[in-house]
């Protein structure tokens, strides 16, 4: 285990993330124990009651295995964690992650269309939908600068799933806007394109208040489909000058 002294700060965030590291990155595997409190203080230079913290943490995060009296065990984050670990895989120690990025962004892809012809097919129901929608793309009319079209961006999506009245989809929509925010000025530049088509946001917004779900369906694909395409291939691009790098 590489673990390094925190000397910042004696927080159980800074423990957590060393650890969620060593797990992600597969320095520790499922099924290895970890070290006892008083060995991970030692080793982290913190408090056991931080380190203990940490581990609570990463038990609720399904990250390990605490069992009273026995070792504490790392789990396959990959079968066993949710959508609430996304941010926390989307920027680690200060980085974003392209392999986790290409994910959100095709998750999107995938969820939208079908978020957005819920809305459509339940939008007969929703009180004053036939202002917020509308009001949503004005918002994005007069954002001034790639980072505040992008929170535009977010609070038009937050009223078609919320048209879309679906609990699921909600609690999905909440965790991936988690996970893009803390990289929000980073990414804004590359979906500046995609956020600046008010004509793409209002084709959709009117398919929605047209009740059409099909109609709806295919402008949420047609709208994200150009800034997808082109941002898993940067994404892409860019893992694979990472890995060549490390080659060499």
């Amino acid at each position: 285990m590489d673990l390094k002294p925190i000397t910042k700060r004696l927080v159980p965030d800074d423990v957590f993330d060393q650890l969620l590291t060593e797990v992600v990155d597969g320095t520790l595997g499922p099924g290895d124990a970890l070290p006892s409190e008083r060995r991970l203080a030692e080793l982290l230079g913190v408090s056991r009651p931080a380190v203990r913290e940490a581990l609570q943490r990463m038990s609720a995060t399904r990250l390990v295995e605490v069992r009273h009296g026995g070792a504490t065990t790392v789990r396959d984050f990959q079968r066993h964690a949710g959508l609430d670990l996304l941010p926390r895989l989307l920027v680690r120690a200060g980085e974003l992650d392209p392999a986790v990025a290409r994910s959100i962004i095709e998750a999107r892809y995938a969820i939208a269309p079908q978020v957005t012809a819920l809305a459509a097919r339940r939008v007969v129901r929703a009180h004053g939908a036939r202002t917020t929608l509308p009001a949503a793309v004005d918002a994005l009319a007069t954002a001034e600068g790639a980072v505040a079209r992008q929170r535009a961006a977010l609070a038009f999506w937050d009223v078609v799933v919320d048209l879309a009245d679906s609990i699921v989809f909600r609690l999905m929509f909440n965790n991936l806007r988690q996970s893009y925010e803390p990289a929000i000025e980073a990414l804004a530049p590359l979906l500046d394109g995609e956020v600046s088509d008010l004509a793409g946001y209002r084709r959709i917004s009117e398919a929605v208040l047209a009740g059409d779900p099909e109609a709806a369906s295919i402008a949420a694909a047609d709208f994200l489909r150009p800034a997808t395409e082109a941002m898993v291939a940067l994404l892409d691009e860019y893992r694979l000058d990472d890995y060549e790098g490390e080659e060499a």
